[in-house]
């Protein structure tokens, strides 16, 4: 039998009660079906959408684990609608069979999308966001590097910008061999701000002028300075004696800070990939079941700084690993190019895997910010549709698109396809359409080929006079063809 459940019951309307009475429509009643999988994530997406657009509405929760392996002959035999439903939405692996269906219930019958995720897209919604999203549970500590070869006024401005970004901490970073004879003078001056502080440093010195001027974490601490961090008043990192046992000499160096009432996190550390990275994620698992309660920090800019890649991905996989096993603290860099917007890109990330981890749901289509090289969806037209607009189009005004292989320019008797802006405007100058075509015109039309060239190179979506999509890096356009249009021509070409 099938599990169904009644989350808001059909309204009723009362007779008029008078001549001056007005007959209210009854509300829809909407029944959804799904699978045991789905469930909680329908159930609260149906009932902010039935808030919002005033419906009632069941939910039948069918005897299967996944949606997707229903048929239309399976389904028939185990849904029971409700009598007062005005219609019923299937999951969208339905849809092939959707006339066999619909043949046999006298209920209107429509599809859903496959994700439930777009289910608000069928009502004219957004993705389905909780108003929980936003919400995140990981500290990013910023580093500023070579910290003693900045003046303060620099220190205090590019603190302020992470902390912009979105940093909670600000590390100082110190030179090994090095004594940094003004670090008091620079914490101070960033506390002076309201900026929280770590010094990172073995340096007893340091991390002691460091403390005493307002730092409030030691990076970081193991059995060679673990002494001098009772007299500091502050909270440490504990890193291992030696990689290749590294329990032991943590649980010696915390058990020895815990009888001190000094508190700390752990951070097993981190390696780049070639160097232990795999046994290196290991250590924080062990670490975890170590220590259950205990705070964990990651360096995650071992990883980010130290390979061939764009940072997004690897901020965010990090962050995930981390939230799952409740490592509360990051601590990244952005020095590297390819880098140079991490601590932007954790602040999406903890708040997109703080929320997937939350729902136990993957982290898809709630923060397009973090997909920036490619597009989260992409709208392809056929060449046989352009081809057809091509026909149809009567006025002289340029239409830039692209399919899957090439750059199309049309216009009022103009079909230009290519791969290379330049080769366009050349054919394109060559016309004797073209005679409307003057220098602005042609930085205009230059300008969006390439942007047209782009999004074929990447398989981004491409919109004239719309800027590409780089997520957070994305920067808005002004149409300013449309401004040129309105002093040229009535439609804007």
């Amino acid at each position: 039998m099938s599990s169904s459940t009644s989350s808001s019951p059909p309204s009723s309307t009362s007779p008029p009660s008078g001549p001056t009475s007005t007959i209210e429509s009854p509300r829809e009643s909407i029944h959804f079906v799904t699978g045991k999988l789905a469930e909680a994530s329908l159930r609260e997406i149906v009932a902010s959408l039935a808030s919002k657009q005033s419906f009632d509405y069941t939910i039948e929760v069918l005897p299967i684990t996944v949606a997707a392996l229903m048929t239309p002959k399976w389904l028939l035999k185990h849904m029971r609608i409700p009598s007062g439903a005005s219609r019923v939405i299937l999951p969208g692996y339905l849809q092939t069979g959707i006339d066999a269906i619909r043949s046999a219930i006298s209920t209107p019958i429509e599809c859903g999308p496959k994700d439930v995720r777009d289910l608000p897209l069928l009502f004219g919604k957004k993705r389905f966001k909780g108003e929980d999203y936003g919400q995140y549970s990981i500290e990013i500590i910023a580093e500023i590097n070579y910290a003693p070869r900045l003046t303060v006024a620099a220190l205090i401005e590019q603190a302020k910008v992470l902390i912009g970004d979105g940093a909670n901490r600000i590390d100082l970073g110190c030179e090994p061999g090095v004594r940094w004879s003004g670090v008091a003078d620079a914490v101070k001056a960033l506390c002076d701000e309201g900026i929280p502080t770590s010094i990172d440093t073995f340096d007893v010195w340091e991390a002691a002028m460091a403390t005493k001027a307002g730092s409030s974490l030691v990076l970081s601490v193991n059995k060679t300075n673990r002494e001098a961090s009772v007299d500091w008043g502050c909270e440490v990192v504990v890193v291992p004696d030696d990689l290749s046992d590294f329990m032991p000499g943590m649980v010696e160096t915390a058990e020895y800070l815990q009888k001190r009432s000094i508190s700390f996190r752990l951070d097993p550390i981190l390696e780049p990939i070639g160097c232990g990275f795999a046994n290196s994620l290991g250590r924080y698992l062990e670490a975890r079941e170590a220590f259950p309660e205990a705070s964990i920090m990651m360096g995650i800019g071992n990883l980010t700084e130290l390979t061939d890649c764009d940072s997004a991905g690897l901020n965010t996989l990090l962050l995930g690993f981390c939230e799952e096993i409740q490592i509360s603290s990051v601590l990244t860099t952005q020095v590297i190019s390819w880098a140079r917007s991490s601590v932007r890109e954790c602040d999406f990330a903890r708040r997109l895997v703080n929320y997937a981890v939350r729902h136990k749901i993957p982290p898809k289509h709630f923060e397009d910010r973090l997909v920036m090289l490619r597009d989260p969806s992409t709208t392809i037209f056929s060449a046989e549709a352009i081809a057809a607009l091509a026909r149809n189009i009567k006025d002289n005004n340029y239409r830039i698109l692209i399919d899957d292989k090439q750059i199309h320019m049309i216009s009022a008797g103009v079909h230009l396809q290519g791969t290379d802006p330049f080769e366009m405007m050349e054919q394109l100058m060559t016309l004797p359409e073209s005679r409307n075509v003057d220098p602005s015109h042609a930085f205009y039309l230059g300008f969006e080929l390439n942007k047209a060239l782009t999004a074929l190179t990447l398989g981004k979506r491409y919109e004239q006079d719309e800027s590409l999509r780089w997520g957070m890096h994305t920067r808005p356009e002004r149409h300013h063809r449309l401004k040129r249009g309105k002093r040229n021509d009535p439609k804007g070409g």
